[in-house]
């Protein structure tokens, strides 16, 4: 309406309804205030107590829920002054209103607590002269009590409250459960509570502000009682519900402190940052405690992890470090405690307001799933090895840790490269000189260190080669001589490389011959060999050239199982063997055999694990399952997967964790075990964040995770963590089919979660990318899904421009079925309220009864059975909804036209009717229903006759059947019967 435009009484109630729509918030409650000023320039009493109201709900649902009490105070007078200006609903919500008001003075330490005593009472008596029950009353009286810390009063509240009576001034069920479950949590009762809860966690009972809060609340009583996956759950649920009410601050701090308890502190600043006003909004001074308290929880929490020094989001436009935040937001909250406590002359809130902020986490972790914006690093714990490798000064704990660095060595350990860095930095700060053979054996480790570059390890092994030759070492000298010929490869050298080890494999050959090399020496020394060669074969580009490559290698591998199966004895030549079966399998895979490439993977893995190092097995076990899984065998590729992961759990970086529960989760997707996929889709999206690999496989992970979620019906679970993932799927690195199916399942969620808006605009940016596709089917059914979507949203327009542009595309893909049901959905959005109206939608209806007997024509009477029927039964509904359609748009209750409408649509139902009979018995149902809707045209046209003969019909079709349809068209039949009157 133009501002200049005079309001009238319908149009401003009209405006509130509208208003009452739109998001909690300030802007909603300016908007109040700016109609109520109209209302009052119009005087209209009702429409002022409505004014009035409207005021009172929308203060109350916002962070200015201390403006509501004026509005209250004005309807009161009204009241007392002239109760007969007041309807039956207005009364109603006038009472109702009584309970925000007298308990929700609680949450304003500035209004004196005889003045809160008083207006309970006030409430007490004008519900028992009103002849309502004491219920909401004692619930109120709870909820003083129980912000007092009067636990004596508050439980006699309680009692008296579940012993009165509900009528219809109680709270809602879900609303009433929630309180309930909140006091038996307080007392410690958290089984108690969830169980209370849980008809409100189910859905039985929800309202505008539930489950939202109940899954809030849920979030430490689950994790008190070891329940965490519910707990993970009910957060990835319940914040995406309260992130878009203003008015339920305090239930997203209670998100805020289970992340700060859980290690998700990344994810609770995400929150912070979300909703910047929450800090600074006074309107309900209980609920900005709260904020602060978890925020001080929070980031106290951050800060004693190391990171006092990050930046976080905070109130104003100044920046944040965690340690000022966490000092700001905990000397605000002390603050407010000590106004509430000045007020209620105790020191209860105080006290528990100090608890909030001092508590301890309840686990070290918890994988959620979703991608926090701000990234915080936990330092990992070393491993148990790692720690004993500590330096330690002085002579004593310097031989301590080489004697540990060295046992490390020998048993080829993952933490042996940490023990001899030990070892070295704990002899520069003692000012300790190590011998030849030491410093040999540290230099070659830092050579080995993954950390460090190609180019510098290779003067590493080369400096220690020197060493091991002063040291009387020869056979390791040469061994570090290979080594550093491989590491010349991996600089991308190969050649040059090739050449460089084949003088220290000659020698280490020549020494065991001689026996000054070992076994385990000399093998590993040919490895680096058969390393180099495996490595130039991904070199060549012309096929026989790699084909030569492989032949080399695979001479290179026979030889060293042949020097090395005698020995095999040795643990260390044990793993020689198994990395050479691994590069063996390599060769056989190269050669298109598949099956005998995942046989040797196998026996590699088995080496390394009968050697007692299966550690060295991840490699060879990955290699395995993913052969496994082309050949289709999928048990063996579960085995293998799992072994991998067990093996490199305590070893592996997080990416590479990450990674190995990735390949488990495809292997237990294709066998059906979606549940336990969608675990380790999680614990990949976990790791993958650690690694710092959020927006690669970390994306792919909760992409996966959350389509497993879907499939499994965790529709809300699955929709937070597809949301979080959206920002990060790229084409470039994932790919445009991921991106689609991304938002092809999110959609899927907004349509499970009644989002159809929602889930029109995710489909429709998924037919976008699809529409540069070659096959158009996807871009087509996404058009069609974006269509049905925007339908049930009543955004007909939007949604008439999405069914045509599916319609032409299932044209050219020559799907008529799909086609023709584009046009009758797009004619029963002609005659929706605005738009083009009936004649428009009658002629929608007759293109597809032509689209329809085109393709009849097309198929011939000699065409396929099965397509004839199909397309008749198509014909045949396109006519049920044409009669139904004509029908149904008659606005004239009574009169000729009425009748001429009738009579016409009956004949369209009656050609439905025939039609279904020549589809034929498959389509009997069909068939049946639309007998009915005739046998009530008729019914309705004073035709008992037509009407009694149709029902009598439907009733022989299913004189011997059973189930829920025949059940159903019987029970009709004889309602129509009953209707028209027996013959």
């Amino acid at each position: 309406m133009s501002p200049d435009t005079p309001w009238d009484a319908d149009a401003l109630r009209q405006a509130l309804n509208d208003n009452y729509a739109q998001p909690e918030g300030p802007e909603r409650n300016a908007r109040a205030e700016r109609l109520f000023a109209e209302i009052e320039q119009l005087g209209d009493t009702s429409l002022v107590i409505d004014g009035l109201d409207h005021l009172m709900q929308v203060y109350n649902y916002s962070s200015e829920a201390d403006k509501m009490f004026v509005p209250f105070a004005r309807l009161l007078r009204m009241w007392d002054d002239r109760p007969e200006d007041f309807g039956g609903r207005q009364v109603h919500s006038l009472f109702w209103m009584f309970k925000w008001v007298s308990s929700g003075m609680i949450d304003q330490p500035h209004i004196p607590l005889a003045s809160i005593e008083k207006w309970q009472a006030e409430m007490e008596h004008r519900y028992r002269l009103a002849g309502h029950s004491e219920r909401a009353v004692r619930q109120g009286e709870l909820r003083i009590a129980r912000h007092l810390g009067d636990m004596e009063r508050a439980q006699r509240a309680y009692d008296a409250w579940q012993a009165a009576d509900r009528d219809d001034k109680s709270d809602c069920h879900a609303c009433e459960l929630h309180a309930q479950g909140s006091w038996q949590a307080h007392r410690g009762d958290d089984e108690g509570a969830l169980v209370s809860w849980r008809p409100v966690l189910e859905s039985e009972f929800t309202c505008a502000h539930e489950p939202h809060a109940v899954l809030s609340a849920s979030l430490l009583p689950l994790l008190r009682l070891g329940r965490a996956e519910e707990a993970r759950a009910n957060h990835l649920r319940g914040y995406r519900l309260v992130r878009t009410k203003e008015s339920m601050r305090s239930a997203t701090a209670r998100h805020v402190e289970f992340c700060a308890l859980t290690g998700n502190e990344a994810r609770g600043l995400e929150i912070l940052a979300e909703r910047p006003a929450y800090f600074t909004d006074t309107g309900e001074p209980s609920s900005l405690l709260s904020y602060l308290e978890v925020t001080a929880l929070l980031t106290d929490r951050l800060t004693a992890l190391g990171h006092g020094e990050q930046s976080v989001p905070g109130p104003g436009s100044r920046s944040w470090t965690a340690r000022e935040l966490a000092v700001h937001a905990r000397t605000e909250a002390r603050a407010i405690a000590a106004r509430f406590d000045a007020r209620n002359g105790t020191p209860y809130f105080g006290e528990q307001s100090a608890e909030r902020m001092d508590r301890a986490p309840l686990l070290e972790r918890l994988p959620l799933g979703v991608r926090a914006a701000r990234p915080v690093s936990v330092p990992r714990q070393a491993s148990a090895s790692a720690a004993k490798s500590t330096p330690v000064a002085g002579p004593a704990g310097l031989s301590e840790l080489l004697a540990e660095a060295r046992r490390l060595s020998e048993a080829q350990h993952p933490d042996a490269t940490a023990a001899w860095a030990a070892v070295t930095a704990a002899a520069d700060r003692g000012g300790v000189e190590l011998d030849a053979l030491e410093r040999a054996e540290s230099e070659e480790h830092r050579g080995m260190d993954p950390a460090t570059p190609p180019a510098e390890a290779v003067g590493l092994f080369t400096s220690a080669a020197g060493l091991y030759e002063t040291a009387g070492e020869p056979g390791r000298a040469a061994s570090a001589l290979a080594r550093a010929a491989f590491c010349i490869g991996l600089d991308g050298r190969l050649g040059e490389a090739l050449a460089a080890v084949q003088e220290p494999c000659d020698r280490s050959l020549a020494l065991y011959a001689e026996g000054r090399s070992t076994a385990r020496q000399t093998g590993r020394a040919l490895l680096c060999r058969v390393r180099i060669l495996n490595d130039m074969i991904s070199d060549m580009r012309v096929r026989e050239a790699a084909e030569a490559a492989v032949t080399s290698l695979d001479e290179a591998v026979q030889a060293l199982l042949a020097f090395a199966e005698p020995e095999r004895q040795d643990p260390g030549v044990g793993v020689v063997i198994g990395e050479a079966l691994g590069h063996a399998g390599n060769v056989t895979a190269f050669r298109g055999d598949a099956a005998g490439a995942a046989q040797l993977y196998a026996r590699a893995a088995e080496a390394y694990v009968q050697a007692g190092r299966p550690w060295y097995a991840v490699e060879a076990e990955t290699q395995l399952a993913g052969v496994s899984r082309h050949l289709g065998d999928l048990e063996t590729a579960e085995r293998a997967s799992r072994a991998a992961l067990e093996h490199a759990a305590p070893f592996a970086a997080p990416g590479g964790r990450a990674r190995l529960h990735l390949q488990l989760v495809e292997t237990l997707a294709d066998i059906g075990k979606l549940d336990e996929a969608a675990d380790h889709a999680l614990e990949a999206a976990h790791w993958a964040d650690e690694a710092g690999e959020s927006a690669g496989s970390g994306a792919y992970a909760r992409h996966r995770l959350g389509g497993f979620l879907l499939q499994l019906g965790r529709t809300a679970e699955a929709a937070a963590v597809l949301e979080s993932v959206l920002s990060d799927l790229t084409a470039e690195d994932h790919g445009d089919g991921v991106i689609v199916q991304t938002l092809w399942w999110l959609g899927d969620c907004c349509t499970a979660l009644n989002e159809p808006r929602e889930a029109a605009e995710h489909w429709l940016k998924a037919a976008d990318i699809a529409q540069g596709w070659p096959e158009q089917r996807d871009h087509a059914m996404l058009a069609n899904l974006a269509g049905q979507a925007l339908y049930r949203a009543r955004l007909d327009p939007q949604a008439e421009l999405a069914y045509r542009r599916a319609g032409d595309l299932w044209r050219d893909l020559g799907d008529v079925h799909a086609l023709v049901r584009t046009l009758r959905v797009r004619a029963w959005i002609a005659v929706r309220e605005g738009q083009a109206g009936v004649g428009a939608a009658r002629e929608l209806m007759a293109a597809a009864a032509t689209e329809c007997e085109s393709a009849l024509a097309a198929a011939g009477s000699a065409g396929d059975a099965d397509v004839l029927a199909r397309l008749r039964a198509e014909l045949a509904d396109t006519h049920r909804q044409t009669g139904d359609l004509i029908a149904s748009s008659c606005d004239e209750p009574e009169g000729p036209r009425r009748r001429a409408a009738y009579e016409e649509a009956v004949g369209f139902v009656l050609r439905a009717v025939a039609a279904f009979e020549e589809a034929g018995e498959d389509f009997t149902d069909l068939r049946t229903g639309a007998q009915l809707m005739a046998a009530w045209l008729h019914a309705d046209l004073s035709d008992a006759a037509a009407a009694r003969g149709l029902a009598r019909a439907v009733l022989a079709v299913y004189a011997d059947g059973d189930g829920e349809v025949p059940s159903s068209r019987c029970a009709e039949a004889r309602a129509v019967l009953e209707q028209v009157g027996a013959a």
